[in-house]
């Protein structure tokens, strides 16, 4: 399992999870840190051994995590502000695609293997907040600074559907069947139909929500000036379990982890979720804990830096087999749809 945080320093942080002697005695080893950016890092995305950053100084980083280093950086327009990692479930350890949005409202769609920019569309008026694309690849969400929401055709790279929204959202996230989209504004936070949009109940987390990242089972994990990690029944609309002053900072970022491939169940772990707070400290929770009357962290490290934001999964494979190998015979326009 491996994470990656950005710093408001330009700092990047790469951390291996690692199993000690015990189950669930865990340790953080890092793979890395460095300025890798010329200023603040503003978001991260991490696919099996590949890892990519971007920020204010108009540039998209990549690293290998099975080698912990650096292998390349694309130039873009304006400053980075959301990144996604796509790839269809034929291809377990290594993206099909990279989304990028940026400060000027631009939605940019990259081939992954080489990493080359196949299609940029001006999809916002003002700067892109989030981007989630769907299971299937076939589209994505975004929401932006003009307090509108848009849907990308990714089949045909350009924008099928733009509305305009009550107030500003900062987060908006396919559950993982895709069946349900979540959308953040300020304190709470909207879950939707994804077929019509349609709002079909609304969280209220009191606080300003920072992050928020689907789990399994219909569970939404939210973090954010409150300082709790809350997990939210999606169905009912109540509170699940919540880990209370999680971290001493608010949280900017949370991530659901799972076991490696190679473990020797072969079963994921929907329990192991990781929190990065804004004083620099990456926490790693089994959430089974949540209803104890003090919650503590499985294992943590502190970087010492402003972290702005976090990303992780599990390394099924540091290295693709040949037959994960993309086939160079087809249309690149058509990358980021398994049909």
């Amino acid at each position: 399992m491996s994470l990656v945080a950005g710093s408001y320093e330009r700092f990047i942080w790469g951390y291996r999870l690692k199993s000690r002697k015990y189950p669930q005695s865990l340790a953080l080893s890092p793979l890395f840190s460095f300025p890798s950016h010329l200023s603040t890092i503003k978001a991260v995305a991490v696919f099996g051994s590949a890892a990519v950053s971007g920020g204010n100084d108009d540039t998209i980083k990549i690293y290998d995590l099975s080698s912990s280093t650096e292998i390349g950086s694309l130039q873009h327009t304006a400053s980075i502000t959301s990144l996604a990692f796509f790839s269809p479930p034929s291809l377990s350890s290594f993206p099909r695609n990279l989304i990028a949005g940026d400060a000027e409202g631009s939605f940019s769609i990259y081939d992954a293997d080489p990493f080359v920019l196949l299609k940029s569309v001006k999809i916002h008026k003002k700067s892109i907040n989030s981007i989630s694309v769907h299971p299937s690849g076939k589209l994505a969400l975004t929401v932006a600074h003009d307090e509108c929401l848009a849907i990308v055709n990714l089949v045909r790279g350009r924008r099928s559907f733009y509305c305009k929204l009550s107030k500003e959202a900062s987060i908006v996230q396919f559950d993982q069947t895709g069946d349900k989209f979540f959308m953040a504004v300020d304190e709470k936070v909207g879950v939707h139909e994804a077929e019509d949009a349609r709002l079909i109940l609304e969280l209220d987390n009191k606080k300003k929500v920072l992050c928020a990242v689907p789990g399994k089972n219909g569970i939404l994990f939210t973090g954010g000036e409150d300082r709790n990690i809350t997990a939210w029944d999606t169905t009912s609309g109540q509170m699940a379990y919540s880990i209370d002053d999680a971290h001493a900072a608010r949280i900017k970022g949370i991530v659901v982890l799972s076991k490696n491939g190679d473990d020797s169940s072969g079963d994921e772990d929907p329990y192991i979720v990781a929190s990065a707070s804004s004083d620099g400290v990456i926490r790693v929770w089994d959430v089974r804990m949540a209803n104890k009357e003090k919650t503590n962290p499985l294992t943590e490290t502190n970087t010492k830096s402003r972290l702005t934001c976090l990303a992780g999964s599990s390394l099924r494979s540091l290295k693709r087999p040949r037959s994960e190998m993309p086939n160079s015979d087809e249309n690149p326009e058509a990358a980021a749809v398994e049909s």
